[in-house]
């Protein structure tokens, strides 16, 4: 997994995230609002920690979505056939904050 901060100014921060075939993102919250674009990719599951329910995603380039805030565990999974690449916005409540913070 590759989690790079491409730019922030201010409370705006941009972050692209690689996953490779069955890669996983930490188990997160997200607690800010963000868009999402997606550069490559087909497929991500995401899995959530409190039932171990899980949601598959179908995606493609240039696919992109306002999310809001939420406090429910989970971590995404590449469950497509190649690399996944997103580049995300995050709107922070101060310059200072983790856009999405790991939770064990």
């Amino acid at each position: 997994m590759i989690g790079e901060t491409i730019s922030q100014r201010g409370t705006t921060l941009v972050r692209r995230l690689v996953l490779e075939p069955n890669e996983t993102t930490p188990w997160h919250v997200d607690p800010f609002q963000r868009v999402t674009v997606i550069v490559r990719g087909d497929a991500l599951e995401i899995e959530y920690q409190d039932k171990g329910e899980t949601q598959r995603v179908e995606v493609c380039a240039g696919q992109f979505d306002w999310d809001a805030p939420t406090d429910r565990i989970h971590r995404a999974v590449n469950v497509g056939v190649g690399t996944y690449e997103e580049v995300t916005i995050f709107f922070l409540d101060r310059p200072d904050a983790i856009p999405q913070p790991i939770v064990n």
